[in-house]
Parts: C-alpha cells; sequence; structure tokens
C-alpha cells in the first residue's frame, strides 16, 4: 500500500476517534487504533510508530492539508477536538476553493464518455452536487473524439502495460495487404493529434503500433515480459509525435515564419526546444532540435505558404519537393462543374 494511502487511513482513524465523545484517548490508543486500522485495510501487521503519529497530529492542526484541526490535550494525557462538531470531513471551503473545484469538475466531465474513465462516472456527479455545479454550463472543452477507431483497446492495453503481460496483437498497417500478428512487449500509450499508439519492443526494437489498426490483442503468458522502463518526457524528449529512432541524432532544423504567422510559433513552439535566432518585419527565423520524422515534416507542411525550411537541406528538399508534387496535382484536377 502506498504511504499516501497508509496516510489518509491514519487521518479518517484519528478524525474518528478525537470526535468521539463517549471514550478518552492517550496518544498510545491512538497509536493502537491507527495500527488496527491498517491491519485491517492491509490484511497484516503494521505497527504505527509514536513519532508517525504524533506528525499526522502536528498536520492535522496546520494548514498543511487544509484541516487546521482544533485537536487539544486535556487532562494532561487525552486528546480530542475542542469543537465536538469538528471533523476533517466538515471542512468548509470559500467562493475560490468552489470555483477551482468546478473547473476541476467541468474538466474532467470532458472524459467521462472515454473507456478509460467510466469508472469515474459516478465520483464526478458527487463532486457536481457537492459543489452545486450540476446545472453550470462547461466553459472547458477540450478537443476529443470517441469515435475514433481503437478506442475500445486502451484498457486492456493499459492494464496489460501496468501489470506487465506480453500482448499478441493481430495489426494491418495502411500499406500492409493482409494482418499480421506481432507479439510485443507494451510500454507506453501515446496520444498524438487525436489520434493513440501503443510504445511497445518488438523483437528487441520499439515501435509505435496505432491503436486504431488493431484487429484483436490476447494476452500471450507463455513468454516472460520485457520492461524497458520507459520514461514518456525522455523518451520523446527529441520528437515532434510518435516516431522515435533509435540511431538518429537531433538535428537542428532552421525555418523561416513570415510576419502573419510567427505570433502562433512563439507562442505555441513546434517543440521545447524552440529558439528565435532572428527576426524582422517580414517574419522570424526559428530553430529546433529534433529527429527528422513523418510527423515533423506534416507539421511543417501545415504551414503551406508561410513557412520555408532553411536547414538541413536534405529536408528543404524533401519539402520543396512536395509542394511541386502538390502543384502538379492542382494543375491535373479536373473538377466537376457545379450544378
Amino acid at each position: 500500500m502506498s504511504s499516501n494511502k497508509n496516510a489518509l487511513i491514519r487521518y479518517k482513524t484519528l478524525d474518528k476517534c478525537l470526535k468521539n465523545k463517549y471514550r478518552k484517548y492517550t496518544l498510545e490508543d491512538l497509536i493502537d487504533e491507527c495500527s488496527e486500522a491498517l491491519f485491517e485495510f492491509e490484511g497484516k501487521e503494521s505497527y504505527v510508530s509514536k513519532r508517525t503519529v504524533q506528525l499526522d497530529l502536528q498536520n492535522m492542526r496546520s494548514e498543511k492539508f487544509g484541516y487546521e484541526a482544533p485537536i487539544e490535550v486535556y487532562e494532561r494525557k487525552y486528546y480530542r477536538y475542542s469543537d465536538p462538531e469538528y471533523s476533517i470531513h466538515n471542512i468548509s471551503v470559500n467562493e475560490s476553493d468552489l470555483k477551482a473545484m468546478n473547473n476541476a469538475v467541468q474538466i474532467l466531465k470532458q472524459f467521462k464518455d472515454f473507456s478509460m474513465f467510466k469508472e469515474m462516472n459516478g465520483v464526478i456527479q458527487k463532486l457536481e452536487d457537492s459543489i452545486h455545479a450540476t446545472n453550470q454550463k462547461s466553459i472547458i472543452h477540450l478537443d476529443k473524439n470517441e469515435q475514433l477507431k481503437g478506442l475500445e483497446h486502451i484498457d486492456i492495453l493499459y492494464e496489460s502495460i501496468a501489470n506487465k503481460k506480453v500482448l499478441k496483437i493481430l495489426y494491418k498497417s495502411f500499406t500492409a495487404r493482409e494482418s499480421n500478428v506481432f507479439t510485443v512487449h507494451p510500454q507506453l500509450l501515446k496520444e498524438f493529434n487525436n489520434r493513440w499508439f501503443l510504445i511497445c519492443l518488438y523483437k528487441q526494437k520499439m515501435y509505435n503500433l496505432a491503436l486504431d489498426r488493431m484487429e484483436s490483442i490476447e494476452t500471450d503468458e507463455s513468454l516472460p515480459y520485457i520492461d524497458k522502463d520507459l520514461d514518456g518526457d525522455e523518451y520523446f524528449k527529441d520528437i515532434v509525435g510518435v516516431t522515435v529512432s533509435e540511431s538518429m541524432d537531433p538535428r537542428n532544423v532552421i525555418f523561416w515564419v513570415d510576419a502573419g504567422n510567427a505570433p502562433y510559433v512563439k507562442t505555441k513552439p513546434l517543440h521545447k526546444s524552440q529558439e528565435i535566432i532572428r527576426e524582422d518585419e517580414d517574419g522570424t527565423l526559428f530553430k529546433i532540435c529534433v529527429q527528422i520524422n513523418f510527423e515533423l515534416e506534416r507539421l511543417l507542411l501545415g504551414f503551406g505558404d508561410s513557412l520555408i525550411v532553411h536547414k538541413p537541406r536534405k529536408l528543404r528538399l524533401k519539402m520543396e519537393e512536395k509542394f511541386k508534387a502538390g502543384y502538379r496535382n492542382y494543375q491535373s484536377l479536373i473538377v466537376p462543374e457545379e450544378n
């Protein structure tokens, strides 16, 4: 059991004892009660130290967790609340607290129909009821699409990562003629551009598999799981998107954005490494240090004629060729006349 969970059980137990009007509790009694409560939850002997309970009482008295509990010692050895009506579960909140809680509820509601969050529906409803937010319209809207293919796989993938299970995934990429079975060791789930991907180990190499291309998933109990102990922030630090190369070093990508669009790039950097090299009335020259991958190319192309790649030369030539191909497509396109 986590230390946070242990602390919550102790605070709840101490609260029950301190508001009990029909029994006197010494410090030793409080220690025994906390130890007994942890035993009931964990099913094994769990002795709580004197120092731990003393620190818990100090925390409850302080503003640290917002309790400011009126704990007093009377007859020089017994503990109780000086206010017999007090309980840590009856903490009042001010208007600012209610607004903050309501904002949190509105954000949580954006996820309540998402498969991973279905179990939270009841919790969200209770929060709404407790802060009287039920009839308030949402003023925060997150970009999501519950109709995306593959979302039904998130639960089993999440549980497989958490429980370190090997998976057999029937998968058909956009370029494959038929489906293939991949036996993988799932490591991370990654969302990018409103699509979900599984980062996994396959034949000793890291791959990303799009959830919308997965046809079926089953657990393979016959193989031991290989845990790569990936940290998402570290693993994706040198890229835009999801495609990470184990052999490619990040490169300095220098690009110019015209004056009309430069503010958007300044306020929403393409990558955390983004720097401004030079700016004038015509536009701004930026630099990012990333691996060159498909997602980066698509992002840069999305700016159309408002962005020009300067370096590296290979990427610049590739972008140039794509724009030429796009121009040829427009020249050869036959548009039917409107009725």
